[in-house]
């Protein structure tokens, strides 16, 4: 195991926090991007993540942090034990990595989707190898949160449950594995509620800060729907909802207009300095 090789394909916000935990348990990562600028400022990020996640306690003492290496190249897949696709919740492109990418592991290597919600017998199309593939679903910010969904579909193999369940607890994660469907659990729940949360503050019945304070003090949640959407990425979150809706039908899952007014005027969240909070000023 300490000697696996994890490719992880897309350094956005989910790649650079998953690398960021993978690497912090000592295991090597490639991380490839299409954008030179993606990978330096992921470079930049993963660096403060592991300093973040050892001031916390997050990441074993200890622990020597694996080598990152970043890429243009997609090949550089090719010699990887396991490889996690974190692209764009968007099915086109998600189809063309998951193609290429199978195409190029040797067999039986695990080949991980980081989904929200496009089921993993769909995504099954676009591979060599359906028996090969499976969906996990890490939280933002990954080397935080210990717990992972981890979906199997109904091709995947059991060598592969068992290959994803070892790497994950090799990492520190605990993992709930469930069957497959639009959104499987996380996202079948919070994102509706999170759209739910906007239309709310849309129609004047209460603000932001109120309705992520009621829901943390009434209902438990630990920061509150519209803190939490900012964490995804509005965009992000747009692209999910729009997924589980077309899959499902469910009206409540139709992106609100005040999400998509968000991603028109690119208040997407932390990532852009300003969502439904101002950012901006902390960064600075």
């Amino acid at each position: 195991m300490d000697e696996q090789l994890i490719a992880i394909v897309g350094a956005g916000v989910m790649g650079t926090g998953i690398s960021t935990l993978v690497v912090g348990a000592g295991l090597p990562v490639v991380l490839v991007d299409v954008d030179q600028g993606v990978l330096e400022r992921a470079t930049t990020a993963i660096a403060n993540g592991l300093r973040h996640a050892q001031l916390t306690g997050a990441l074993p003492p200890g622990r020597t942090p694996g080598e990152l290496r970043t890429t243009l190249s997609l090949s550089d897949v090719a010699a990887a034990d396991v490889v996690i696709e974190a692209v764009t919740e968007l099915p086109d492109q998600k189809a063309q990595v998951l193609s290429a990418v199978s195409a190029l592991v040797r067999p039986a290597t695990p080949l991980i989707s980081n989904t929200s919600g496009i089921p993993i017998d769909e995504m099954a199309a676009w591979v060599k190898n359906p028996d090969d593939l499976i969906g996990t679903h890490f939280m933002n910010p990954a080397y935080l949160i210990s717990m992972v969904e981890v979906i199997r579909g109904p091709q995947t193999a059991d060598r592969t449950v068992e290959s994803v369940l070892s790497l994950l607890t090799r990492i520190g994660r605990r993992a709930v594995v469930v069957h497959d469907a639009p959104g499987f659990v996380t996202s079948r729940l919070l994102h509706p509620m999170i759209n739910d949360a906007a239309q709310v503050v849309r129609a004047g019945t209460a603000t932001v800060e109120d309705v992520d304070t009621l829901m943390q003090g009434c209902l438990g949640h630990p920061t509150g729907p519209l803190r939490t959407a900012d964490l995804i990425g509005i965009d992000n979150l747009v692209d999910a909802l729009e997924a589980l809706y077309a899959r499902t039908g469910d009206e409540r899952c139709r992106p609100s207009e005040l999400l998509l007014e968000k991603v028109r005027r690119g208040e997407l969240g932390r990532k852009s300095g300003r969502g439904f909070y101002n950012y901006s000023e902390a960064q600075s």
